[in-house]
């Protein structure tokens, strides 16, 4: 590797999309215009003494590909440009990095404080998951600022929340959870995949720790998973690097390529998703065979003032219910010709499911109620198509119900 941008300069001087195409590159001897993808698991060194060096970071370079790798370390430092954060580590997926973030700062004895409405997986993760390593959870309803300062416990570490959240799109107060966070000597973990780093920034709002889910709308066109964690360097290096170097839940390079030529364009996708969002809301909130329309663009959003606080703009993932229930929120979707059925979000394409019965399954009925999510809801992932087209779609697929 011989020509490396000036990173130092660019966090001052560049802004976020001129960060989105060159932060972070670093180019060999041959001067590519591209970024290289460096498909290798090793590397060599010129001598044992070299080696020795290496491996007690005596001197800079690569050890192994599991640890670190020049093309994923590009991705890692140019969506830590775009964040904010003074270092990233990238994992081979979204779970990973939830996962990770949270296991890397825990013991047993440990105490976690969660808002209850998040995405199944990380529910299982902080339910499940961590009470089987001696690490005690309380979930909450995380719009509630009294319910998080009654939770808190005297082993209170982290607190987690999705804002929005996955599917319902409920809003938590970042700044004042943080605070409450921080009185209780907790760090504060946020999960932004629906936001994306575009439309919200938590460290802005004092989030310690924020994750993504880089399969998403990083990537947005359904090709690879990834994840990344984001923070200052004290976490990353003390707590962890050396996680991920040890248990393993590697990006492959081929996965950190397709990111980084995906971070170039994520700000014009997400910019238009989110128009195309509030055009389809807006028809939704409207319709009335559509019992609820959830969407922080929405004036009838319960939250809408402080979504709108933390939020450039409302986001391209839409959940509404459809009247009548599970039935007629199948045949809805199965009606629909552009709009395609799939559990992912964040693509080009527009992608609907039924979370009931497929990313919050697992919950039970009672749960499921209790988060807001009902037999008729579907969550709809916003896609780049024409937006009278999903209009027509919608209006098409609704009339015979």
């Amino acid at each position: 590797m011989s020509q490396s941008d000036d990173l130092p300069n660019a966090r001052t001087t560049w802004r976020p999309r001129t960060n989105l195409v060159h932060g972070g590159t670093v180019r060999s001897s041959f001067g590519e215009t591209s970024e290289a993808m460096f498909l290798t698991s090793g590397y060599t060194y010129e001598t044992m003494e070299a080696a020795e060096r290496r491996f007690r970071n005596e001197e800079p370079g690569f050890v192994y590909s599991r640890f670190s790798n020049p093309t994923v370390r590009m991705f890692e430092e140019r969506i830590a440009l775009l964040e904010g954060a003074e270092d990233a580590r990238a994992t081979a997926s979204g779970m990973a990095a939830v996962t990770a973030a949270l296991f890397c700062q825990l013991q047993a004895g440990d105490h976690v404080l969660a808002a209850k409405a998040m995405f199944g997986s990380c529910r299982y993760i902080i339910e499940e998951l961590l009470p089987r390593f001696g690490v005690s959870s309380t979930l909450i309803d995380g719009r509630d600022l009294d319910a998080w300062k009654k939770a808190v416990q005297p082993n209170t570490k982290v607190f987690f929340l999705e804002t929005p959240s996955n599917p319902t799109l409920e809003i938590i107060d970042l700044r004042a959870v943080a605070g409450i966070a921080h009185d209780a000597g907790a760090r504060l973990v946020v999960d932004n995949v629906f936001a994306t780093p575009i439309l919200q920034r938590p460290f802005e709002f004092g989030a310690d720790v924020v994750v993504y889910s880089a399969t998403k709308h990083i990537d947005g066109q359904g090709r690879c998973l990834g994840g990344v964690v984001l923070s200052d360097a004290a976490f990353i290096n003390d707590y962890l690097s050396n996680f991920l170097r040890q248990t393993g839940p590697s990006l492959s390079p081929f996965n950190a390529w397709v990111l980084l030529k995906s971070l170039e364009t994520v700000d014009l996708r997400v910019r238009e998703h989110a128009r195309n969002g509030q055009i389809v809301a807006d028809l939704l909130d409207a319709h009335p065979k559509i019992a609820r329309t959830l969407y922080p663009g929405l004036k009838s959003h319960p939250q809408h003032e402080l979504a709108m606080k933390q939020m450039s703009m409302g986001g391209n993932i839409v959940a509404f219910d459809v009247a009548g229930g599970k039935d007629e929120a199948f045949r809805f979707a199965n009606a629909l010709k552009i709009i395609r059925i799939s559990n992912n979000l964040g693509d080009a394409k527009s992608l609907l499911t039924h979370p009931a019965t497929t990313t919050h399954q697992r919950l039970t009925p009672e749960v499921r109620a209790e988060l807001g999510i009902g037999d008729g809801t579907l969550r709809l992932s916003v896609g780049l198509e024409d937006p009278q087209d999903l209009v027509n779609d919608i209006e098409t697929a609704l009339a015979p119900l």
